[in-house]
């Protein structure tokens, strides 16, 4: 290895581009026929160790909650026809700004987790509006309820009870992934762990106590097996013979064959007793009569089941993977995925569950490196120099990979690469003495190593810290094995990775069980010291199945309404309840293989454009240009661009919708080009569905809905609101994260929304955006955000003031749950507030998990009355008993039709419910809006509030300036299209570390203008079009 300081200067790359932003408050407080409110103030074998010698934590106090404003509200007329949805950009706001504390999205905590709770100070200053489908509009004046308080902290809070169980639908049993968990009758002790000199790596801390344990159990541990987290704590299952203890432990470095002694290091290790588990509060609270979880004692229970598997397998998270858990499966790009499984230790209404399920993950191939760069660029670079740009893809993906040497015989000393040089190695040089004599790398490992450097035109990696780099050829490196890929995956390795993990539900039950009766718990030595028994047998669990709700089309069709079965239904002989229309439109062809003559029944303004991907903005602009030429002198604009797009198209599907959205202002709707050679009837009326939506139409209806049968939703003005955080991709350190917020628009249809959208600190997952205040010069104290302006909207286009609000928040952790609610739930008391006085509409707020690992698995396999097509339990099937929480108002609910792999039941919890719902009532309203999702004729997994404010921040980001770093390819998934369209906030935030946060750019007027006037209500929209093939579109 050629170590010194190089003579060349290296040049790390700046780190990747990443804006912070906000988004812009709404200004004008009067603007909806709102008065302006006046605002009230306020490795390595261990040798030796010397024995021992012989000290608890504060907790931090949650802020008390805001005091609410009071505002003077009065009602606005509303319009005479409903406005469409539309996915707007508040307006903007000056730039003080309230800060909630920082949080950490999902730490994968499935326990339940009291974590200290959000601020107590005011919500930021008003938030600009994201992108969404309804513009915003006042409300009337009629008295309200007013809501209790909102608690402070908490220690002043409990989430609502179990209203009892639900009882509508056919009730069946199905298996779940959880095995039951015996309790142990020990007495649980926690110890702190402190190991000088501090190191990071968990492997070195349990390499430490592993060492100490061999040494001393037998003596100074009083015979204990104790089990450790890594970190700071240590747990035993009784007490030591010490409170508090030092240790001195020798260990020594992996043999790197080279044959000389090894290092030695010397750890001081200090165990002292911190406090003892109480079991006994876990015992009550599993039985019902103690309100908190013991959070402390499931972290113990949980850390012992950790133990052994952590000391088998990589550890990464809650799971475990290893080459040995089923076959390696390349991903591309010197990527393959290892199989593992996942393990959390839950409190539910059966007692402790071990919630047990099948995993994988991507793992560096353990290549070497100079095979690694060619899978990764897909190309021979055997023969020739690195671009530019090939050279930043190389380094991004090698920073921090650990490497090991080949060139030194049996001696494997392994490194960490830091980067890449920008000179190719023959052009490297080092100073070798104090004197400045200087040798080329090439010239060192010639004489050195007697190796001669092949490949002397590739960079070099650089290990090593910048003050010392030392530069490796790459040639003489090889990838270490066990590495988990933590970077951003591309659209074929996400496939690819899919593929590996899609199982049918039979595979995975098969698997799950294999697993348990794998990990022998009952001989596990942790579990027996602890006294932990686990089952090896799925629990059963008694499940309803809700009855599919009634859908309702137009009068003129010859079906008036439908019943859907097993979640599926379609669009022959219905049409559209209320249809929009597309006058003037375009076409742009961006896909090589579709041929120039593309059939259309209604003619486009122009003839179809082909255009290269790599000019998707030259195109439209210039294609716009030319149609508003047309258009123009008539008064018209251009109402729908279809853009037909390759199937692989990278980035070409988010560049299109941010010049559409942003610098043009229309509204698009994109279709590969696999679809248009197939071009059926069913693909174009999904390409129908779609449509209609942007323009301002509703496809269907809930029968129940019109006809007031919805429970504590059509008997009084009701507003149902959906919220998602979405985070930059791993690696992406920089990037906002971008909040968004959706809200029903019509009532008691509760079919149509609007949306906003907000960039924010990054990994931030309060909404910081909800509400806002800030200071204007004229005005004085200005009041906004998202809540605020959603329920302006929906006055302004029902007529109504919600009296009710339903609030479903997705993304939400456990670890969370407190955090969220005392913050989010203040926000929308102070926005409803800002409104009018004493406003106080009743809310109920849900928070909706996918990301969690419990699966429900048909009783029997082969009762085809019991599953779907694809093997899947039916939609529908709830269960609210047995794995769920022992007292808490939560449920799972399986609302889709599988269609590949093991269907993943979406899981509500209520935390907080002034409406006072039955578990009926809920769960039947959330299944039931699962089949008004836009975009398709099925039903969908989660609740369609909550999807759309995750397609509108995924889309959101999208607006985001282009990322021109190699980062993998844009993934053109499901961003945004439907029947929200965005918008943004684009006023600066302020990042806990104190750094502007990049606002979101703000939509085009005209995307705003025309979806208010194409939203009012008409019958006949698109009529019979073409692409491809002459196949005639029904009428909507």
């Amino acid at each position: 290895m050629a170590s010194r300081r190089p003579t060349h200067h290296h040049h790390p790359e700046a780190p990747d581009p990443g804006g912070r932003g906000r988004g812009r408050a709404h200004g004008r407080a009067g603007r909806h026929g709102y008065p302006q409110p006046q605002h009230q103030q306020g490795r390595g074998r261990a040798r030796g160790a010397s024995p021992p010698q012989q000290q608890q934590r504060p907790s931090p106090t949650p802020p008390a909650a805001g005091q609410r404003a009071q505002h003077h509200y009065s009602g606005v007329t509303a319009s005479s026809s409903p406005l469409a949805p539309e996915l707007r950009q508040a307006m903007e706001a000056p730039r003080q700004r309230a800060q909630p504390p920082p949080t950490h999205k999902h730490t994968h905590t499935h326990t339940h987790t009291h974590t200290q709770p959000g601020p107590s100070q005011p919500p930021p200053p008003t938030p600009p509006p994201p992108q969404g489908q309804v513009p915003v509009q006042p409300v009337d004046t009629t008295p309200q309820h007013i809501a209790p308080a909102i608690p402070s902290s908490s220690k002043s809070i409990r989430f609502p009870l179990r209203p009892g169980k639900g009882t509508i639908g056919t009730r069946c049993m199905v298996k779940a992934n959880h095995f039951f968990a015996e309790l142990p009758n020990k007495d649980l002790h926690q110890y702190d762990v402190s190991i000088t000199p501090e190191v990071t790596s968990r492997v070195v801390n349990r390499a430490v106590i592993k060492e100490l344990v061999n040494l001393y159990k037998a003596s100074y541990l009083g015979g204990r097996l104790p089990a450790y987290d890594g970190r700071k704590s240590l747990y035993t299952s009784g007490p030591l013979p010490f409170t508090s203890q030092e240790f001195q432990i020798t260990l020594l470095d992996d043999d790197d064959g080279s044959g000389s002694e090894r290092r030695q290091r010397t750890f001081r290790v200090v165990i002292k007793f911190a406090a003892r588990a109480d079991l006994h509060r876990l015992e009550l609270f599993l039985a019902g009569r103690h309100a908190e979880a013991p959070q402390e004692a499931l972290q113990v229970l949980d850390i012992v089941l950790r133990e052994l598997p952590s000391a088998r397998y990589a550890p990464f998270g809650r799971s475990f993977f290893s080459p040995d858990l089923g076959r390696r499966q390349p991903l591309g790009e010197g990527l393959e995925s290892w199989r593992g499984f996942y393990q959390s230790i839950r409190p539910t209404q059966m007692g402790l569950s071990l919630n047990i399920d099948m995993s994988a993950t991507a793992f560096i191939e353990p290549l070497p490196v100079i095979d690694f760069v060619a899978q990764l660029l897909n190309s021979d670079i055997h023969s020739r120099p690195l671009s530019d740009a090939e050279r930043v893809k190389i380094k991004k993906a090698l920073r921090g990979v650990k490497v090991e040497v080949t060139h030194r015989g049996n001696m494997r000393r392994k490194y960490r690469i830091s980067g890449l040089t920008i000179q190719a190695t023959r052009e490297l040089t080092f100073p070798v003495d104090e004197g400045g004599t200087v040798k080329s790398v090439v010239q060192y490992f010639q004489e050195t190593y007697g190796f001669a450097i092949q490949h002397t035109y590739l960079p070099c990696l650089t290990v090593g810290n910048q003050q010392r780099l030392n530069y490796l050829p790459m040639e003489v490196c090889k990838i270490v094995e066990g590495q988990r890929y933590s970077k951003r995956l591309n659209q074929n390795q996400i496939r690819a990775l899919l593929e590996e993990t899609c199982q049918h539900p039979r595979d995975r039950e098969r698997d799950i069980i294999k697993m348990v009766k794998h990990n022998a718990y009952q001989d596990d030595p942790y579990a027996k010291e602890f006294g932990i028994k686990i089952s090896d047998r799925l629990a059963s669990v008694e499940a309803r199945i809700l009855p599919a709700p009634r859908l309702k089309y137009n009068e003129t069709g010859r079906e008036k309404d439908c019943l859907p079965r097993v979640g599926q239904w379609n669009m022959m002989n219905k049409k559209m309840v209320n249809g929009g229309k597309v006058r003037s439109w375009m076409c742009v062809n961006f896909a090589r293989n579709v041929q120039e003559s593309v059939d259309f029944a209604l003619e486009p303004i122009l003839p179809p454009l082909n255009a290269r991907p790599d000019q998707v903005e030259r195109a439209l602009k210039a294609r716009y240009h030319d149609a508003m030429n047309v258009l123009g002198p008539q008064r018209r604009e251009l109402d729908l661009l279809i853009g037909i797009l390759p199937d692989n198209n990278g980035s070409l599907y988010g560049d299109l919708k941010r010049v559409c959205e942003i610098d043009l202002g229309i509204v698009s709707q994109c279709c590969c080009t696999k679809q248009v050679f197939k071009m059926n009837k069913q693909i174009l009326a999904n390409l129908a569905l779609k449509i209609n939506v942007k323009v301002g139409g509703r496809n269907t209806v809930l029968v129940d809905a019109v006809s007031r049968r919805i429970p504590l939703v059509t008997d009084r003005p009701t507003i149902i609101f959906g919220a998602d955080v979405t985070h930059p991709h791993p690696g992406e350190d920089s990037s906002p994260s971008i909040a968004a917020v959706v809200a029903s628009q019509d009532w008691p249809e509760v079919t149509k929304y609007a949306g906003l959208v907000s960039a924010q600190a990054h990994r931030q997952e309060l909404i910081e955006d909800l509400y806002k205040l800030w200071q204007d010069p004229q005005r004085g104290t200005v009041s906004g955000g998202m809540i605020r302006e959603l329920l302006i909207s929906f006055k302004r286009s029902t007529g109504e003031k919600p009296q009710r609000i339903i609030f479903y928040r997705d993304g939400v952790s456990e670890g969370q749950f407190y955090q969220v609610l005392l913050y989010e739930l203040n926000a929308i008391r102070k926005a409803c507030a800002s409104l009018e006085a004493n406003y106080q509409p009743k809310v109920t707020f849900i928070v909706v998990q996918k990301r969690h690992h419990t699966r429900l698995f048909a009783h029997n396999h082969s009762d085809q009355n019991s599953v779907d097509r694809s093997g899947n339990i039916l939609p529908g099937t709830v269960v609210d008993s047995k794995i769920c929480h022992p007292t808490e108002f939560d449920f799972y609910l399986c609302s889709h039709a599988g269609i590949k792999g093991t269907s993943r039941p979406a899981h509500y919890h209520v935390l907080w419910d002034e409406n006072n719902f039955t578990a009926d009532a809920l769960q039947t309203l959330t299944n039931n809006l699962c089949y008004t999702y836009a975009r398709c004729t099925r039903s969908v997994s989660i609740v369609p509030p909550a999807y759309y404010a995750h397609l509108a921040a995924f889309r959101a980001r999208f607006y985001m300036e282009p990322d021109t770093s190699d980062s993998g390819s844009v993934v053109s998934g499901p961003g945004g299209r439907g029947p929200l369209s965005g918008s943004s906030t684009s006023r600066s935030t302020r990042a806990p570390g104190g750094a502007a946060v990049k606002p979101l750019p703000a939509l085009k007027d005209s995307v705003k203008r025309k979806v208010v006037t194409i939203g009012l209500y008409f019958k006949l929209h698109l009529r019979n079009w073409r692409l491809g093939a002459v196949v005639q579109l029904h009428q909507c």
